[in-house]
């Protein structure tokens, strides 16, 4: 904006000045000549002002008319609508103003509809858990249920569930604002690998699918090493809940110049074509997940804290593939 009023500016001091240098000129041809040709001298003079100020103000209308809209489209926004859009048209400079406070209201937009999400979200999520131990406790005081081991272990188990859910919000939260605190330290990921495969084996032998890992050389990095093993905790057992028995569910890690890539790759249904793009949102989950839909979006938060990328590759009815790429130093 300052640099359009500077423009503006000076383009009236030149008009200005070309007026009053044509009005000597003219005055100075006509020194000698009569008072009417001075005053023809004059009045030319006074009409090319007049042009100049028409220019100048056409210039002045042409730029202030985009930004008055974007003025009263700020208005709407500041009193919360967010769909406020304005038309690109002016000047080029005027012309990006207009784009750039269309960008910006669509992520403001973009960010209130997830806002509004995460809140049914939650609240659906949460309302669950509340109601089964709000039954049971009214159970055990009205008598209806025992108040026995089983009865309280049945709501002891539902704190859990909410307290997990929790956690995982807050976490989600702590990354979105670029707070999450990570304790980076050389790690062997292959060691880090090899411990997550020992944790999730009897999983994986009580639902007969076979759990390995593999690397090609040296897999070392900087990281935080707890947070790499909740990625891969949420990756290998989102692949185990989705490999039937028989299938094979493997970590591969391998070295990529400057970086480290981790492979979780099962055998799967795969993904289909329509969600892939999506997998890896907030509550995105199958029918028979059983999760929160939160492992994924907490992977991809936990990566991309880390400096790495996260993407998942699939052809339905053969399995899916995660990829991790990791920085060895960041």
């Amino acid at each position: 904006m300052r640099r359009i009023g500077m423009l503006l500016g000076l383009l009236f001091l030149l008009l200005f000045a070309a007026s009053l240098l044509a009005v000597t000129v003219a005055s100075a041809a006509l020194g000698g000549a009569s008072g009417a040709a001075r005053l023809l001298a004059g009045l030319a003079g006074a009409l090319l002002f007049v042009l100049a100020l028409a220019v100048v103000g056409r210039s002045v209308r042409r730029m202030l008319g985009p930004i008055g809209d974007v003025m009263e489209a700020a208005d709407r926004v500041a009193d919360g609508d967010y769909s406020a859009r304005v038309a690109a048209r002016g000047p080029g400079e005027v012309r990006r103003l207009g784009r750039a406070f269309n960008e910006m209201t669509a992520r403001l937009q973009a960010s209130d509809d997830q806002r509004r999400r995460l809140l049914a979200d939650v609240t659906h999520e949460l309302r669950t858990p509340l109601a089964v131990i709000q039954g049971n406790l009214e159970g055990m005081v009205d008598g209806v249920y025992a108040l026995d081991e089983e009865s309280v272990t049945t709501v002891l188990e539902e704190t859990r569930v909410m307290a997990r859910l929790l956690d995982d919000l807050q976490l989600l939260a702590t990354a979105d604002a670029g707070v999450l605190g990570l304790d980076r330290q050389p790690t062997d990921l292959e060691a880090l690998a090899r411990d997550v495969v020992a944790a999730f084996e009897p999983c994986a032998e009580a639902s007969g699918v076979a759990l390995s890992t593999s690397a090609e050389g040296a897999c070392d990095a900087r990281v935080d090493s707890v947070r790499i093993h909740q990625v891969l905790d949420n990756l290998v057992g989102n692949a185990l809940r989705h490999t039937p028995a028989g299938g094979a569910v493997t970590i591969h890690l391998s070295r990529e110049d400057d970086a480290v890539g981790i492979a979780v790759e099962d055998t799967g249904p795969g993904i289909s074509p329509d969600r892939i793009d999506g997998i890896f949102d907030r509550y995105t989950r199958s029918a028979d997940s059983g999760g929160t839909g939160l492992g994924l979006a907490i992977a991809k938060a936990l990566v991309e804290a880390h400096g790495g990328s996260i993407g998942a590759e699939s052809e339905e009815g053969r399995g899916a593939t995660i990829r991790v790429v990791l920085p060895r130093d960041a």
